[in-house]
């Protein structure tokens, strides 16, 4: 049995779980300060497994354009299960869809940053934290506005009395 290793290819592998980790950990950090349910330890493991699975798929001298086009796809849907595991329905309400959408982009992260695509990890990072953290109180303002007008079915018109 031949062991062919090639230690330079497994140092930048490494080095690139890292980065996905770290990429990943100021969204899972806010997410737990928030007390979400998904949070500090989830986010990051997302992006590192999702770098982990590129990493595997690009690698190997026998992986075809379509071989790799079938791991993206497959970790597109297996992070679409996760994510629906955050989404939960009450009465007329539903509840975690901003956080199976940012388990998405941590997703993307991980493969961004397995393709040399730093830049790219970077911006979703930073832009997924900025969706969380800086439009949530805009959301939450509109949040108490609509009511009025939904019930109405005409802005700014005083809500229906249905007895």
């Amino acid at each position: 049995m031949h062991l062919n290793f090639d230690w330079l290819q497994s140092w930048d592998g490494a080095l690139k779980l890292v980065v996905a980790y770290v990429f990943a950990l100021p969204v899972g950090w806010y997410r737990e300060q928030e007390a979400h349910s998904v949070g500090l330890r989830t986010f990051p493991v997302v992006a590192m497994a999702s770098c982990g699975y590129i990493l595997l798929g690009t690698t190997s001298a026998h992986i075809t354009p379509e071989g790799q086009s079938r791991i993206i796809q497959g970790l597109v849907t297996g992070i679409g299960f996760i994510g629906g595991g955050a989404i939960l329905k009450s009465e007329k309400q539903v509840h975690g869809t901003a956080t199976a959408a940012s388990i998405w982009c941590t997703g993307v992260i991980g493969a961004a940053v397995a393709q040399d695509r730093y830049l790219l990890a970077a911006m979703l990072a930073a832009l997924n934290l900025f969706a969380l953290r800086v439009l949530m109180p805009i959301k939450q303002k509109l949040s108490r506005e609509a009511p009025t007008e939904l019930l109405s079915g005409t802005p700014n018109a005083p809500p229906s009395r249905e007895e």
